[in-house]
């Protein structure tokens, strides 16, 4: 690990944006997940939720997991119980989905605390999960095609929510908003990814790193983890 490294995971935390994230409703094409936390990844959403199919429930965790290690995924049991953590964090969440009271995704104010609700690729948004949002959204098309891949919409959305958020200046920042122990974890094992599998393997915890990255653990941890098992 490089000094260089060590201080990119640190911007790359400090741009975070915890109240920005995205739940998927019942999104099982595991190509379209990945595409998505991939997109949230790149403009900086720490965390994303999830209601999978219940049917495809382990396969779709685990497509997710493996997704990108930057972005965490939280699974829910239900979409009630997704929306209501969400609510309870203070976010609006917004539903994409045509109605009579949907509004154009470029006319909401993206600087607040806001989810973005994404649908089954087939069916869409659940009724329930639209009774349960606070607003929706529309990508408004000119053309003979009336809906896009949800990984598409998500990121147009995203970029959207990204750009609002730039010109505001809420990426401008020098210290993490994450929580410590979230951050010293991500900290940890972008650095010694390596280090990081063999401590969850014998159940030790991350030891500390100081200002240059470098790890400040006893000759206990060390004798722990070089110790054949």
């Amino acid at each position: 690990m490089t000094l260089k490294r060590y201080a990119r995971i640190r911007e790359m935390l400090a741009r975070r944006q915890p109240d920005l994230t995205v739940c998927m409703e019942q999104v099982h094409k595991p190509h379209n997940v990945s595409a998505i936390i991939r997109t949230a990844d790149a403009v900086g959403v720490h965390e994303v939720h999830a209601v999978w199919p219940e049917n495809r429930m382990r396969i779709m965790a685990s497509s997710a997991a493996g997704s990108n290690s930057w972005v965490q995924v939280k699974t829910h049991r239900t979409i009630a119980d997704a929306v209501g953590h969400l609510k309870g964090q203070g976010m609006q969440v917004l539903a994409t989905h045509l109605s009579e009271k949907s509004v154009d995704f470029r006319d909401i104010d993206y600087t607040r605390p806001t989810c973005i609700l994404m649908g089954q690729e087939k069916t869409g948004i659940t009724q329930e999960a639209l009774d349960l949002a606070d607003q929706d959204i529309i990508i408004p098309m000119i053309g003979m095609v009336q809906s896009l891949n949800v990984s598409v919409a998500s990121a147009l959305i995203l970029y959207e929510a990204q750009r609002q958020r730039q010109n505001a200046g809420m990426y401008a920042r020098n210290t993490s908003t994450i929580d410590d122990d979230d951050q010293h974890r991500l900290l940890f094992e972008g650095s010694y990814p390596v280090l990081a599998r063999v401590a969850k393997q014998k159940g030790l915890p991350y030891p500390d790193l100081n200002a240059d990255g470098e790890i400040e653990a006893d000759a206990a941890w060390w004798s722990t983890m070089q110790a054949a098992r």
